[in-house]
């Protein structure tokens, strides 16, 4: 078998790859030769198979990365991005994904929770930015996420947040609850 499939893998930046993924990146036609080059690599070490479809470079993977692969679209949001803005001091070992499903599932060790946002709201990227790999929720975004879909949640930090980019953001809900939510919030974030 030969490896100018596997170095055109190995060449890409992403370190996630679905099936599709390496079809397009490959311009196989024959999903069927395809499937035979992959499963080879995986039986000779060269690529990790994380899951049904799913490959990794090898097991030192992008977790974030794999997250947004496995249900697309979706980004990372809620409190993965908001503990690692310090906005929530609350440490979680589950990755949380904005997509079009609810659900929780593990793949590799990781556990990913995945929250269902209308198609509209996932759709819209004001507040997504790409990185590499995968989009990811800006501080205000996941807030607005986490504002949107929860009833009542407590944030410890807010001293942080860009108040105007919240109130920017609101269109992408068209919520009037989420509106007065978002009101309350920022009032009791200025009294404190």
């Amino acid at each position: 078998m030969e490896n100018s499939g596997l170095s055109t893998i190995l060449r890409s930046k992403n370190t996630v790859f679905t099936f599709k993924d390496v079809v397009l990146l490959w311009r196989e036609d024959d999903s069927n030769l395809a499937k035979r080059r992959v499963n080879y690599y995986v039986k000779a070490g060269k690529l990790h198979s994380i899951r049904r479809g799913i490959y990794a470079k090898d097991k030192n993977y992008n977790r974030l990365e794999l997250a947004t692969k496995i249900y697309t679209p979706s980004y990372i949001s809620f409190e993965t991005v908001l503990r690692k803005e310090g906005v929530i001091f609350q440490h979680y070992d589950t990755v949380f994904v904005a997509s079009y499903v609810s659900r929780e599932i593990v793949a590799d060790g990781q556990t990913y929770s995945y929250k269902k946002l209308k198609d509209i709201i996932l759709a819209n990227p004001a507040g997504v930015i790409k990185r590499e790999g995968f989009m990811e929720a800006s501080k205000e975004r996941a807030f607005m996420d986490a504002l949107h879909l929860y009833k009542d949640y407590y944030f410890d930090n807010l001293g942080s947040i860009n108040w105007s980019r919240c109130f920017d953001l609101l269109s992408v809900y068209g919520n009037k609850e989420l509106e007065k939510k978002l009101n309350s919030y920022h009032k009791n974030a200025c009294r404190s």
